[in-house]
């Protein structure tokens, strides 16, 4: 069974729902595995919780 791990912000459920089909839909079409076998988790960050250059993203995002 695919496993797709997505890392991004915090989305709405409506977000989420789009973007669970759309990958879906093209690792479906890029592998031609059926859409039933994929299992996708987002992992939703805060920009306080991720650093990048010695910084915290929502320091530098203001």
């Amino acid at each position: 069974m695919p496993f797709i791990q997505f890392d991004g912000p915090q989305m709405s459920k409506d977000k989420k729902a789009e973007l669970i089909a759309k990958l879906t839909q093209t690792a479906h079409e890029v592998l031609g595995i059926p859409e039933q076998a994929f299992s996708i988790i987002i992992r939703e960050n805060s920009m306080d919780n991720i650093g990048a250059g010695g910084k915290l993203l929502s320091d530098t995002h203001k």
